[in-house]
């Protein structure tokens, strides 16, 4: 495969996961922004949508790891480290579901600590505009939700910081496609 079509993993690890995430709300009708987590849909005895939806995340956090291994390393060698991490923790939340009970709960902590960390590296190591406006979205969505600020569940600022930061990656992996392609 050539350099550059690794690349294109960079779209495939989020759009799998908002794929997955859609499908599963779809096939939920108890799911509710205003009551539920996102990790509601992928609890293995309560959900009937948990193997598609834990599978989505598995294979979005195979494809962001490959992204970050293979293609975008040249670009971004110390973020690229931390994106390996995000994949990683995506899929130890699909593989630790909410039965999992406090366990599942740290590994969702870190996955979003891993994913504020990969937009921070960004920020520093390309002076990326777009990490930053994703970074400070994360945060609010997060400081708003916990401070009561405006009611929903807590899949509201999950959704919010997971788009916020999918944008600059799909975006990064765009950017080294195409480069790739004209030289």
């Amino acid at each position: 495969m050539k350099e550059r079509n690794w690349a294109l993993f960079g779209l495939l690890g989020p759009l799998t996961a908002f794929f997955f995430i859609v499908i599963s709300i779809f096939l939920s009708p108890w799911f509710s922004w205003w009551n539920n987590a996102l990790s509601d849909l992928g609890h293995s005895v309560n959900s009937e949508v948990a193997p598609l939806f834990n599978f989505g995340l598995l294979l979005s956090g195979f494809f962001t790891m490959l992204y970050s291994l293979v293609s975008f390393r040249n670009h971004a060698k110390y973020t690229s480290c931390i994106l390996v991490l995000v994949g990683l923790t995506l899929q130890l939340v699909a593989t630790f579901d909410e039965v999992y009970g406090s366990l599942h709960f740290q590994v969702s902590v870190l996955f979003f600590v891993a994913l504020y960390f990969a937009s921070v590296s960004y920020v520093v190591e390309k002076r990326s505009v777009l990490a930053f406006a994703a970074l400070i979205i994360g945060l609010v969505s997060w400081i708003l939700y916990g401070m009561d600020i405006y009611r929903s569940g807590i899949a509201v600022p999950e959704i919010i910081s997971l788009m916020a930061t999918s944008i600059w990656v799909m975006l990064s992996a765009l950017r080294i496609y195409v480069s790739k392609s004209t030289t």
